[in-house]
């Protein structure tokens, strides 16, 4: 199975997970010229944006620890950009999580960072 795929799943898996505990999703895979974010989510009058990494292998460290600060500051970046396009405004309450799928258990990190 190619990686696109398996990532494919893992998001699916990732946004029932999140369905089930009262996320509504509003976007997956939402992009620009500045990056992407995996999944943008309501929930508590919140906007979250959330990225999912999978491992299959702890060869390289946890999912988790794939979302380093790099990362973080182009997911930031890229929110702001979809605030501005769909909102108008910058003056929303907002969280960043990471979800993390090593093999099958999954991580929630809520405001990970």
């Amino acid at each position: 199975m190619n990686k696109r795929k398996i990532g494919e799943e893992k998001e699916f898996l990732a946004l029932k997970y999140l369905t089930d505990r009262g996320y509504k999703i509003i976007k997956r895979n939402y992009r620009c010229k500045l990056g992407e974010i995996d999944l943008i989510a309501k929930k508590d009058n919140r906007i979250i944006f959330i990225e999912v990494k999978y491992r299959s292998t702890s060869k390289y460290g946890s999912a988790i620890e794939a979302v380093n600060y790099k990362k973080q500051m182009i997911i930031r970046r890229v929110a702001r950009h979809f605030l501005l396009t769909n909102y108008h405004t910058l003056e929303i309450p907002v969280s960043f999580d990471v979800i993390g799928i090593d093999n099958n258990k999954i991580t929630h990190i809520e405001n990970g960072f």
